[in-house]
C-alpha cells in the first residue's frame, strides 16, 4: 500500500468512495496529493494538521457539512446565505465553478478535471470533524505595538529586525476576521487636512486598480473573471461613467498600459497562470478585441497564491510578472542533496525552488511580446502581491507577503526595492539571515545570502498592492509636496495573530528616494474588534486629481481620499 502522510485517517469504505460524475473508484491518494499542491495553503486538514493552516476553514467533516457551518471562521456573506449542504455532488459542482454556484464567494480556485474532483472529494471525504473550539484562539493577550488598537493616522511603526522573537514564542494563531457590515458610528480615519469619502458600493469583490493615462479608473474583479472601468466627474460624488471592460478573464489581478505616455496600444493583464492583453485606445471603455496572450503558462502549478500583478520598466522593454509561492514554506516541495542544489544551481538563480514550487515565489521577466526566455528576475520572494516602478530612479519594487505559522510577530511582511538576480530567503531564510526552524540545514550554502528588504511590515499584515504618489499632480485635491514620490500600500489584515493586525492603508515616506525603514498609518478604522472587520483594503492608485483611491474586497467599496487643507 502506497505511504500517506501522518494525518490522513483512512477508513477503508472511503477507498472506493464514487461521485456521481463517474464510474471508477476514486483515488484518495491522488486527491490527498491534490489537497496539498493546491488547497493546504488556505485550508487545515483535521485534528492531526496544523490548526492554522491558512486564511480557509478547516474541512475536517466537511463532506455532510452546511456551508458556513463553521463557528470559528469569517465567512464571505454570500456562502453565509447560499444555505447549501456539503453533499459529494455540491462538492463536484462547487469545485467546477465557485462563483457559478456561489456568486461573490471569496473561494475562486477551480478543479476543472471531474476525475480530479473526484480524488480530492473523496480525500475530502476522509477528514474527521474538528471541533471548532480547536481552531478558535483567545483575544485575551497582551496588546503589543502591531494591534489594531493602536493603530492611528500618523502613527510611525518600524520594525527592529534585531529584536525579532523566536519562532514559535506564541503559539500560530488561527484568526480569520468575519467580515460586518459598518456598525453604527464606525467611521474611517485619516491625517489632519485630508477627507475619505465613499464613491462607491456593491462592487464584487474589487481588487488590485490602476489609473490610465487619461484618468479612467480600471479595476479587476478578480473572482467574477472581469475588468470593469470607472470614469470619474470633476468634483462628482460618483462615477459617470462604470462599465465591464473585459469579462471571462482566468482570475484577472494585474494591470498595465503599454507603452508609457498618453496614448498606450495595450492594457496588460495578470491572470492566474498567463498574461494577455487587449487593444486599448485612450478613452475605451469596452475591449474592442478578444484578449491576445502574451506569456503563455507562468508556472507548472497554479494552487496556493494566485494574484499575478504585472509592470513595465521605464524603457517600456521588460515586462515584470509576480508569481506567489504555492504553499507556506514548501512543504511538498521535496529536498535535493547537495549534490543535487549545485546542479541546479548551475542552470538556476541561486535561491530559485523546484518541483510544485518551480517558477514560483519569484518576480519573472521577459519583453513585452512574450517572445524573450521567461526568466527569474529575483527569487525567494514569497507573494510580490503587488509591483511597482519607482519613477524618479526606475527601479521595480515589491508588496510581499512572508510566511505564516511561526508566531504573532513572524515573520514580518515587507515592502522593498527588487534587485535584478537576487534572493530574498523564502522559504529557508527569513528578513537576511534568520534560518526557518522547519527547513533547518537545508541550504547551509545560502547563509547569509538573503537579502534584507527596506521596509519590514508588521506581521500577518498582508499588504497588497503599492503605489508611488506622482511627484507631478496638479488636481485640486492633490497632496502637498510632503507626499509626493511616497509609498501607500494596502494592507489587507491578519487571519495568523491573536491580536488583529493590518485592515489598513500605510504611507512609506522615502529619503531622497530611499526608505527609512519606517512606515506609517494614513486611514484606519476598518477593524472592528479582534475578530470582525468592515473592510479589507486591497488596492491602492492616485486618480487624475490627486486623490487617492482605495478598494476594499470585503464590502465591495471603493473610498476616495482627497486633501482639502482643513
Amino acid at each position: 500500500m502506497r505511504h500517506l502522510p501522518r494525518f490522513l485517517p483512512l477508513p477503508i469504505f472511503l477507498a472506493s468512495f464514487l461521485v456521481a460524475s463517474g464510474a471508477r473508484a476514486a483515488d484518495v491518494v491522488h486527491g490527498q496529493q491534490l489537497f496539498l499542491q493546491n488547497c493546504a495553503l488556505c485550508h487545515a486538514g483535521n485534528a492531526d494538521s496544523h490548526p492554522a493552516a491558512g486564511q480557509g476553514p478547516a474541512l475536517g467533516g466537511i463532506v455532510g457539512r452546511a456551508s458556513a457551518a463553521r463557528t470559528d471562521f469569517g465567512y464571505s456573506k454570500a456562502l453565509q446565505t447560499a444555505h447549501l449542504t456539503w453533499t459529494p455532488d455540491a462538492l463536484d459542482q462547487f469545485l467546477s465553478g465557485p462563483t457559478a454556484m456561489v456568486p461573490g464567494t471569496n473561494m475562486v480556485a477551480v478543479v476543472a478535471n471531474a476525475g480530479d474532483r473526484a480524488d480530492l472529494i473523496a480525500f475530502l471525504g476522509t477528514l474527521k470533524p474538528t471541533p471548532d473550539s480547536r481552531y478558535m484562539v483567545s483575544v485575551t493577550h497582551a496588546r503589543t505595538p502591531g494591534d489594531w488598537q493602536n493603530d492611528a493616522p500618523g502613527q510611525t511603526h518600524r520594525i527592529d529586525l534585531a529584536g525579532l522573537p523566536a519562532p514559535f514564542a506564541t503559539r500560530s494563531a488561527g484568526n480569520a476576521p468575519r467580515t460586518v457590515d459598518q456598525p453604527a458610528g464606525a467611521r474611517l480615519s485619516v491625517p489632519v487636512g485630508f477627507k475619505i469619502s465613499l464613491l462607491l458600493s456593491n462592487l464584487s469583490g474589487p481588487r488590485l486598480l490602476r489609473t490610465a493615462p487619461n484618468g479612467d479608473i480600471f479595476i479587476a474583479e478578480t473572482r467574477e473573471g472581469r475588468i470593469r472601468v470607472l470614469r470619474l466627474g470633476a468634483g462628482t460624488s460618483a462615477p459617470v461613467e462604470n462599465t465591464v471592460f473585459a469579462d471571462h478573464l482566468d482570475g484577472p489581478f494585474g494591470l498595465a498600459f503599454y507603452p508609457a505616455g498618453p496614448k498606450p496600444q495595450w492594457i496588460y493583464i495578470g491572470n492566474l497562470n498567463s498574461v494577455v492583453r487587449i487593444p486599448y485606445a485612450s478613452g475605451d471603455l469596452h475591449a474592442t478585441a478578444a484578449p491576445e496572450t502574451v506569456v503563455q503558462q507562468l508556472a507548472e502549478t497554479t494552487g496556493g497564491h494566485s494574484t499575478r500583478d504585472v509592470a513595465f520598466s521605464l524603457d517600456g522593454t521588460r515586462l515584470f510578472i509576480s508569481v506567489g509561492s504555492g504553499s507556506n514554506v514548501a512543504e511538498t516541495m521535496g529536498r535535493k542533496s547537495p549534490d543535487e542544489v549545485r546542479d541546479w544551481d548551475r542552470s538556476h538563480l541561486a535561491g530559485s525552488t523546484w518541483g510544485n514550487e518551480l517558477q514560483r515565489a519569484d518576480i519573472l521577466t521577459t519583453d513585452p511580446e512574450g517572445k524573450a526566455p521567461l526568466t527569474v528576475y529575483a527569487a525567494g520572494i514569497r507573494n510580490a502581491v503587488g509591483l511597482a516602478i519607482q519613477p524618479s530612479t526606475g527601479l521595480l519594487w515589491c508588496s510581499t507577503n512572508e510566511r505564516d505559522g511561526l508566531g504573532d510577530d513572524l515573520v514580518p511582511d515587507y515592502i522593498t526595492h527588487v534587485e535584478e538576480k537576487g534572493y530574498y530567503g523564502w522559504p529557508w531564510y527569513y528578513l537576511g539571515n534568520h534560518e526557518d526552524p522547519r527547513r533547518m540545514n537545508e541550504r547551509p550554502d545560502l547563509a547569509g545570502k538573503a537579502i534584507v528588504p527596506d521596509v519590514p511590515v508588521q506581521s500577518h499584515s498582508a499588504s497588497l498592492q503599492m503605489t508611488f504618489y506622482p511627484a507631478q499632480v496638479t488636481g485640486k485635491t492633490a497632496f502637498p509636496a510632503a507626499y509626493r514620490g511616497d509609498i501607500f500600500a494596502a494592507l489587507h489584515g491578519s487571519w495568523n495573530r491573536t491580536g488583529r493586525t493590518g485592515s489598513k492603508v500605510i504611507r512609506v515616506h522615502l529619503q531622497d528616494g530611499k526608505a527609512t525603514g519606517e512606515y506609517e498609518d494614513f486611514v484606519t478604522g476598518f477593524v472592528v474588534d479582534d475578530g470582525h472587520v468592515w473592510g479589507r483594503p486591497v488596492g491602492v492608485t492616485v486618480a487624475g486629481d490627486g486623490a487617492l483611491l482605495i478598494t476594499d474586497d470585503a464590502n465591495g467599496t471603493l473610498w476616495r481620499v482627497a486633501y482639502t487643507g482643513k
